[in-house]
């Protein structure tokens, strides 16, 4: 029976929309797989890795009928990478074997049972649907994603907190040094919604999100996620816990407001950072009337000054930060123009942009 037949770069686009998530070693060897349903001309491919599933259906033509089975998703992946994108390629089931061909190439694969295959148990009670663009979606996990924390023992920081309520859809990151929140309207009216999504689908999420006008649609149990978009349905656990209030971390009415340009800012930060030593990733900055001044030195005694002249008529403030963190939050912004609010030189700073509310980021100070 074949049970698949079409071009490489359809059946490839295919696996790889779905083998993200698949590790090359597990405990359970049949993870490594990708399960392949075939009924009537539509092929249904299905990764997990026990805690995330991915499915997407294809039109990949072949002999009409029922038939699934498990094949290895990297290896299968890297032999279609080794076939020209118009190629012609099957995978046909014979005699207990799976023969995938393509010109004058033909591989035996090894396979396991589809119903060894551990799919992931869904929700019976997903609250309401709704729907986001692509594009709004992905924006917003750009603007946060990378103030997530790695590893962290307080694991409900390793990953993103999701609040829609209303017709706001809000997301915050925070590794406890900083705290990056964007949020965007929504076009219907949601219940209250409070989830932690796991750092390994925000990286997922993004790797298959396009910038593309088509909605994702987005369902929250207490325990799981469900978004489906691009003929896709993506299920992942949700990260238990109490993730810390942000309002509370987000400073409001400082008195001292620079505006400059996001890039010139950029760019001195860089020059200044290659003075910093390997651990202290530390720069100070001097701010006082028309100039604001960007310094760092290491452990050689080898300094970087570098001065930006700005409009600003407050206090003189000196203070200093964890460089990585300010180059990370102006490099994820689009703006032209960035507003820094800050109060004294022990108090967090906020960044934000000046044309649009819907950005905020808090960056803790710290002594150097």
């Amino acid at each position: 029976m074949i049970v698949l037949k079409s071009t490489q770069d359809k059946v490839l686009a295919a696996l790889q929309s779905v083998a993200g998530i698949v590790e090359r070693r597990h405990t359970l060897p049949i993870l490594a797989n990708v399960l392949v349903r075939k009924t009537g001309s539509a092929v249904q491919l299905t990764t997990s890795d026990l805690e995330i599933q991915i499915r997407t259906t294809a039109q990949l033509d072949g002999d009409d009928g029922n038939f699934a089975t498990t094949l290895g998703a990297r290896k299968l992946i890297d032999i279609l990478r080794t076939m020209p994108g118009d190629q012609s390629v099957s995978l046909e089931s014979s005699a207990g074997k799976l023969i995938l061909k393509g010109g004058k190439s033909r591989f035996t694969l090894q396979s396991m049972p589809a119903e060894d295959f551990p799919l992931v148990q869904e929700s019976a009670s997903f609250g309401p649907v709704f729907a986001v663009p692509q594009k709004t979606l992905k924006s917003l996990l750009g603007q946060v994603s990378f103030a997530m924390a790695v590893h962290d023992i307080r694991y409900y920081l390793n990953g993103i907190l999701f609040v829609a309520e209303g017709k706001q859809l809000s997301l915050v990151a925070t590794d406890g040094h900083r705290l990056a929140f964007a949020s965007a309207t929504l076009d219907v009216e949601v219940p209250k919604q409070e989830v932690i999504l796991p750092r390994k689908t925000v990286i997922e999420l993004q790797r298959l999100l396009s910038d593309k006008e088509g909605a994702i649609e987005m369902q929250f149990a207490s325990n799981q996620a469900k978004f489906s978009f691009d003929g896709m349905e993506f299920v992942t656990k949700l990260v238990e816990g109490k993730f810390p209030d942000y309002n509370r971390v987000i400073p409001r009415n400082h008195k001292n407001i620079i505006t400059l340009g996001r890039v010139p800012l950029l760019a001195s930060l860089q020059r200044t950072a290659i003075m910093t030593s390997e651990k202290f990733k530390g720069v100070r900055l001097n701010i006082e009337p028309g100039v604001l001044r960007v310094a760092s030195s290491n452990a050689e005694q080898e300094e970087a000054v570098d001065e930006l002249d700005i409009d600003y008529g407050g206090d003189t403030i000196e203070i200093g930060f964890n460089v990585t963190y300010l180059i990370d939050a102006l490099q994820n912004m689009s703006q032209e123009m960035v507003r820094i609010e800050l109060s004294d030189g022990n108090s967090s700073a906020l960044l934000t942009n000046p044309d649009d509310n819907a950005f905020k980021y808090v960056v803790m100070p710290m002594r150097i």
